[in-house]
């Protein structure tokens, strides 16, 4: 395999793969030439159960967290509501729903889901919130939502959070790269835009 790759591995409801956007967003932009560069859902929760008060303090203090470091603007008051139930796997099947339809906007998708969800709380477990943002970037909603409830689409995510658990990644946002060499972890984990770019500069140029 001579194609480089730069798998970036994430999920749209992390609150640390929310503060990496623009990082990302830069590595796209600085990077897209030299290397191929996929996204990859990792499944951080899953769970049919309503949310308890605690976990949601706990969560709001790891969101807190992010927006000191990051600067990147969360809405606190009224977030994750009393029946809130936190599973992941809508959204990110969102964005593999995506995948199947146009592959060139799943990167918009999943910002845009992250945005929706942090600072305009909207609930991103409902596919027809998804489907009115994949409207807003240009897929009719009705595409949007068939091939989000189809098969296909759940075993891609299924596929998708496999791959992460044979990798061993178990934190996000991960940068993982792949060559002829193989795969190796670039980057578990928020970090500066600069100290990522050098990562990802040695690695081309070895």
């Amino acid at each position: 395999m001579n194609e480089k790759i730069l798998w970036y591995i994430a999920d749209p409801m992390c609150s640390w793969c929310w503060g990496f956007a623009p990082i990302i967003k830069e590595i796209r932009l600085n990077y897209s030439r030299d290397l191929k560069i996929e996204l990859v859902m990792g499944g951080l929760r899953s769970g049919k159960l309503a949310m308890a008060s605690g976990q949601r303090a706990e969560i709001l203090n790891h969101w807190k967290a992010v927006n000191e470091r990051t600067a990147q603007p969360f809405s606190f008051e009224g977030a994750m509501p009393k029946g809130f139930i936190y599973d992941t796997e809508p959204s990110c099947r969102g964005v593999v729903a995506m995948s199947l339809i146009n592959p060139s906007l799943v990167f918009s998708l999943l910002e845009s889901i992250q945005f929706s969800f942090y600072v305009e709380q909207k609930d991103v477990t409902n596919p027809k919130i998804l489907a009115q943002l994949a409207d807003k970037i240009g897929v009719d909603m009705d595409l949007y939502l068939q091939v989000f409830e189809s098969e296909e689409a759940k075993n891609e995510v299924s596929i998708h959070f496999e791959k992460v658990r044979q990798w061993g990644v178990n934190s996000f946002p991960t940068v993982a790269v792949q060559n002829a060499s193989g795969y190796s972890v670039l980057n578990r984990g928020y970090c500066l835009p600069d100290e990522l770019f050098q990562k990802i500069d040695e690695w081309l140029n070895t």
